[in-house]
């Protein structure tokens, strides 16, 4: 259990108070889906849409970066 989950509609960390995923998040979901890279990028690609829909704001490159830019 993480305390790091994205606080709604906002998208903070619920644990750090940082933009989610936080730095701890990142490593959490990286150690949790090790074995499944891609499924890592469905669930963030999934996120990101949701995060879209409340951050109408933020240009679309920056909820990239931070949704998916980590991944590897």
């Amino acid at each position: 259990m993480t305390m790091h989950d994205p606080v709604l509609p906002i998208w903070s960390c619920g644990g750090c108070g940082a933009p989610w995923p936080c730095r701890t998040r990142q490593r959490e979901l990286r150690a949790e889906f090790d074995d499944s890279p891609l499924s890592l990028a469905l669930y963030l690609g999934a996120q990101l849409v949701r995060a879209s829909e409340d951050l109408t704001w933020v240009p679309a490159r920056t909820l990239h970066r931070r949704f998916l830019g980590w991944l590897r």
